[in-house]
């Protein structure tokens, strides 16, 4: 059983930065991939990026390439998002998953979710 508890949202102006934070209960945290979907108002769950449990693999929506950074610190059990240059479409609820295995951009097979944390940016 892993429980994810996301922080770290908020509003802020379009370039600015937020950093997205998600603490993982359970064990062996090393072993579970780890990512972040968004929803916007009206739209469908996208995905935006993912770390492996080791921390060498990551993927990126294109999207978001070169202006969010995913990840991790398995000694605090907590995933983060970094997210810099930030514009109005990134107005979303940002969640957290977590996966034994490999986080697919489907978000298929996703057994765990946080409860997410919401992300405004203004123009």
């Amino acid at each position: 059983q892993v429980q994810l508890v996301e922080s770290g949202g908020g509003s802020v102006q379009a370039g600015g930065s937020l950093r997205l934070s998600c603490a993982a209960s359970g064990r062996a945290f090393i072993n579970v991939a780890m990512g972040w979907f968004r929803q916007a108002p009206g739209k469908d769950r996208d995905f935006v990026a993912a770390i492996s449990g080791s921390g060498k693999s990551t993927n990126y929506a294109d999207s978001v390439k070169g202006r969010f950074t995913i990840s991790r610190d398995n000694a605090k059990n907590t995933v983060y998002l970094q997210m810099n240059s930030l514009k109005p479409e990134d107005t979303a609820e940002y969640y957290c998953a977590a996966r034994y295995g490999v986080i697919a951009t489907t978000g298929a097979d996703i057994r765990y979710w946080g409860q997410g944390t919401q992300v405004t940016v203004a123009s």
